[in-house]
């Protein structure tokens, strides 16, 4: 990390990166997955609260498994900030889940950091989201327990 007056460099291809990565989350289909090695660097991490997976194969594996398990699934970045090689995301998830709930839309809200590599490819993927509050709560069984808990605990 920088210091705070020290400047920082200017990236032009973070920007650009940034800008095709959004474009390609926003329209991520089954299909894309096999693109993926044309955002990533080889041996990028992603770290999620499930997932900390190095590697395209195993980041595709990730996001095949979303596929898999909810319907509709689709990314909605509202917010972005980029500094140098890195830059900060907020987004919505957009989803049904198949099993529970499965015509009822579910939204997640989450932030993602991302450092790019000096060819303006993602080396690090980093998810932010609260699993408890944004996932658990709408699960019938465990939501019903988490939301208990929750009010327990602001007692």
């Amino acid at each position: 990390m920088l210091p705070s007056n020290t400047p920082t460099p200017h990236f032009p291809h973070t920007h650009a990166a940034i800008e095709r990565l959004v474009h390609w989350y926003e329209h991520l289909t089954p299909d894309h997955l096999r693109t993926l090695d044309t955002y990533y660097t080889p041996d990028a991490r992603f770290k999620d609260p499930f997932n900390d997976v190095r590697g395209v194969p195993a980041i595709a594996q990730v996001f095949a498994h979303m596929f898999t398990t909810l319907d509709q699934p689709r990314f909605v970045v509202t917010e972005r900030v980029v500094q140098g090689q890195q830059a900060f995301l907020v987004w919505e998830f957009h989803f049904r889940f198949r099993r529970w709930r499965s015509g009822i839309p579910q939204c997640i809200g989450g932030a993602t950091h991302l450092r790019f590599n000096e060819s303006g490819l993602v080396a690090m993927h980093r998810d932010y989201w609260d699993a408890a509050e944004e996932l658990h709560e709408k699960l019938p069984v465990v939501g019903t327990l988490m939301r208990w808990l929750r009010r327990s605990a602001s007692r």
